[in-house]
């Protein structure tokens, strides 16, 4: 079901959800958390597909501000709408469509409309504040979370990210990750137990999670990290790590958009299932835990001053 609300105050939308609350029941009950999706106008359908989606394991509402820059020529203006039932998966939604000077006010706009008592999580799917976590949306969330592979300067962004980083802070290039640390981690945890001396990363100019998985395997093995990014058309996203120790070579490639080879010294090649994670995906990851993400603020702040440092020849293995 779908309710439009249009030239609305928050008021009326508060009271509108307490009337189809009644009508049809406990819409609210057994929700767990409320998600705030902060997005321009126009660019919000993907982003609720994918919550409606991730409301299957996680129930919530979840609030949709979408808004563009206030302009002196446009009237203020609120529109509403209210989505129950099957257009709203395991959740139920509520979209703000904010114009001119209405759009000024982003945590007014959803203070009344959070669910009382419940963890608030913000997630920016384009564009978002240099300090997430000083933004007026973000002041009132538990988990903040952004997605530098949406910025014209994917690297440059997760820098940003580092610089201002307070815990509640995460990042999809992090989460896209969890498939390729868990193959590595995996494998680092077979015998035999040797030191990794040296390590390959490759990858697209434009994906941030190339150069965050680098990071990481600098900071976790200290070790010297070559990182190798390419602009190749139709070339996107991590293209595979080489752990160099004394017995050799542990390769992990993507060959294909699902499908990765694993070779090890004196083992038989493996395929193994390593597909490019959904939004869907990324975000229900990111609902299962609503405390800070240590090892990715770790990451962010330190491996990647490591990671720049190294490349500029004024790291321990520059000198």
């Amino acid at each position: 079901m779908i309710v439009d609300l249009p030239d609305t105050t928050t008021s009326a939308i508060s009271k509108a959800l307490v009337k189809i609350r009644e009508e049809g029941g406990a819409v609210a009950l057994g929700r767990v958390l409320t998600l705030v999706i902060a997005t321009e106008l126009g660019e919000e359908e993907e982003a609720i597909e994918a919550a409606n989606d991730a409301s299957r394991e996680h129930p919530m509402r979840v609030i949709v501000l979408s808004r563009r820059e206030e302009t002196a020529a446009e009237q203020a203006r609120l529109d509403g709408q209210i989505r129950v039932g099957g257009d709203a998966g395991a959740s139920e939604v509520v979209v703000l469509r904010a114009y001119g000077a209405a759009a000024s006010d982003e945590e007014g706009l959803v203070t009344s409309l959070l669910l009382p008592d419940a963890p608030v999580v913000v997630w920016w799917p384009g564009s978002c504040p240099e300090v997430p976590s000083a933004s007026a949306l973000g002041r009132i969330a538990h988990r903040r979370i952004t997605d530098a592979a949406e910025h014209s300067n994917p690297v440059a962004a997760l820098t940003t990210l580092g610089r201002n980083y307070k815990p509640g802070d995460s990042d999809f290039a992090w989460t896209r990750l969890t498939l390729w640390r868990a193959q590595l981690a995996a494998v680092l945890d077979q015998p035999p137990y040797e030191a990794v001396e040296s390590i390959s990363v490759s990858g697209s100019a434009d994906s941030p999670s190339t150069e965050l998985l680098a990071a990481w395997l600098r900071l976790q093995l200290d070790a010297p990290v070559d990182l190798e990014v390419t602009s190749s058309l139709g070339s996107s996203g991590i293209h595979g790590v080489t752990l160099s120790r004394a017995s050799g070579d542990i390769r992990l490639e993507r060959v294909q958009p699902n499908i990765a080879t694993l070779e090890q010294p004196n083992q038989p090649t493996h395929d193994i299932s390593l597909p490019r994670r959904s939004l869907r995906d990324c975000l229900a990851e990111e609902l299962r835990r609503l405390d800070p993400d240590d090892l990715f603020g770790e990451v962010v702040q330190k491996g990647l001053a490591l990671l720049e440092a190294t490349a500029a020849g004024t790291g321990p293995e520059g000198n």
